[in-house]
């Protein structure tokens, strides 16, 4: 790990209390009584997406605290977790094509696209540790879609669109600072870029589908 980076599992572990709120409402606040709406494969989805974010959270500080092998060994645990992830999206993306708005469909099926983009680039170059952490991190950042927009919208009351410019706008200020660290320390910044141009494009998308 480039030794900028070495407080990188700190940051991530702000995930933690950024999904806790996102899904306060929904999922954790009914707890253990959970409504009809909340399926087992609800809870499949969240005991994999959980494991994931851990898996995330992890692995910088193995790197970190020289655990090399660990990490190596972690990481083909994401060879079987990834995959289960992108499955776990199908039960929503069925229940959204029955009983919702068909253009809701932008939500998973965009999110998917990106992580399977980010995460295939991060293990096309594993061997390239620079270019890995980048495009691991970028995946990271996509998580921020699905908690931001609840927190945007149940807990702060925004607007579907306010709450996904702003989603947008923390997101591109999150690479642009790292793309500008990156420049500053002579690091390798492309994967950061095309991240950018990635979450463009998934915006551009949204606003084709929504407005």
């Amino acid at each position: 790990m480039d030794r900028t980076y070495k407080y990188l599992g700190y940051f991530l572990l702000l995930l933690i209390p950024l999904i806790f709120a996102g899904f306060y409402r929904s999922y954790f606040q009914p707890f253990p009584n959970f409504g009809a709406n909340i399926t087992v494969f609800v809870h499949l989805h969240a005991f994999i997406a959980s494991i994931w974010v851990l898996l995330l959270i992890v692995q910088p500080f193995l790197i970190l605290n020289k655990k090399n092998a660990l990490h190596r060994k972690v990481g083909k645990l994401s060879y079987f977790v990834f995959p289960l992830l992108i499955v776990s999206f199908i039960p929503q993306i069925l229940k959204i094509i029955r009983t919702e708005e068909r253009a809701n469909l932008f939500f998973p099926l965009g999110d998917g696209v990106l992580l399977i983009t980010f995460y295939s680039l991060a293990i096309y170059y594993r061997k390239e540790s620079s270019k890995h952490m980048r495009y691991m991190i970028a995946s990271a950042l996509v998580l921020l879609g699905p908690t931001w927009g609840r927190i945007g919208g149940s807990l702060l009351g925004m607007s579907d669109l306010l709450t996904q410019n702003v989603q947008y706008a923390i997101i591109y200020s999150i690479l642009a600072a790292l793309t500008l660290y990156d420049i500053r320390n002579k690091n390798n910044y492309f994967p950061y870029l095309f991240a950018i141009f990635g979450f463009m494009l998934h915006q551009a998308v949204y606003y084709w589908v929504f407005l």
